[in-house]
């Protein structure tokens, strides 16, 4: 029989991070402590729950079992207290949130703001990724990316509207290099090309034909490679070449004339940030509050 039943929350936080280390900063022990409350735990359960080598933890096939079987009660029995919180008038708990930095700064910010205001006791973690994150794998309550294609036990809810692309360059590279009347005339040009996490590949530009609505689809090329839209936003208001980006994200920019944007005809949209979540979650409580404060 299981002596502290804090030793097993620990373990699936363990089991959730891959990392004593991690584990230990969120439970808010020494990393000697938590390695010593799973051994503990190991030698109750006569069974190895984890791989340890010197720089990595890993759950051992009985250990994954274990955390698969234990996660959700344990998800279960937060949300009951969590729905407690209704006799009280408020919500409590803390949600995990994953998606890329535009959707947070741009699309949702003013929703999380007054989300947090209406609900002071609620915690929130934002982890900003370009990677199309696995939230299940992640440990996350939800993720956000565009469009509403999810695999098939999530669920997604629309929440921003569509997001508008330019490109865009600062008039002194265009006075010294001259402006693309077209697509091809890209070509000729420095383009600022960003790296994408999940592939390796570079981010392919993407255009709307004005006159046909036809897909056009271009590979960019140039001296300068990014990983991030931050790099790519700063270098070209460097000079340093042709830039495509989420228009709100050059805003500012624009009005005062610090970038011009070019073939705004071709410019195209995306469809707007959805928040996809496992179908789990849409009994919870705290959840559901979310949900109502993002969506369309």
């Amino acid at each position: 029989m299981i002596e502290n039943m804090n030793e097993l929350r620990s373990f699936i936080v363990v089991a959730q991070t891959n990392s004593f280390t991690k584990a230990a900063a969120r439970l808010g022990v020494s990393t000697s402590a938590l390695s010593h409350s799973m051994r503990k735990l190991e030698e109750q359960l006569k069974i190895k729950l984890f791989n340890r080598t010197t720089r990595s933890v890993s759950t051992t096939e009985a250990g994954e079992q274990l955390f698969k079987k234990l996660f959700p009660l344990f998800e279960s029995i937060e949300d009951n207290i969590n729905a407690l919180s209704t006799f009280r008038d408020t919500l409590n708990g803390t949600l995990r949130i994953n998606g890329a930095d535009h959707s947070f700064l741009y699309a949702i910010w003013d929703k999380l703001l007054a989300f947090m205001q209406k609900y002071p006791e609620v915690n929130l973690e934002l982890t900003s990724d370009m990677k199309f994150a696995d939230i299940v794998a992640g440990r996350f309550d939800a993720g956000i990316r565009l469009g509403k294609e999810v695999d098939q036990d999530m669920i997604a809810i629309r929440i921003s509207e569509d997001m508008q692309m330019a490109l865009v360059a600062t008039p002194q590279y265009l006075k010294k290099y001259g402006t693309p009347k077209s697509i091809n005339d890209l070509t000729e040009h420095q383009c600022l090309c960003v790296r994408m996490p999940t592939s390796e590949g570079l981010f392919v530009w993407e255009f709307r034909s004005p006159k046909t609505q036809e897909l056009i689809k271009f590979t960019p090329s140039g001296r300068l490679i990014v990983n991030n839209n931050f790099l790519v936003k700063k270098a070209c208001l460097s000079h340093l070449g042709l830039a495509l980006i989420p228009k709100d994200r050059i805003a500012e920019e624009l009005k005062k004339g610090e970038v011009v944007e070019i073939l705004s005809d071709h410019a195209l949209n995306y469809e707007g940030y959805h928040l996809y979540y496992p179908n789990r979650r849409q009994n919870s409580p705290l959840f559901k509050a979310l949900v109502e404060e993002l969506k369309l």
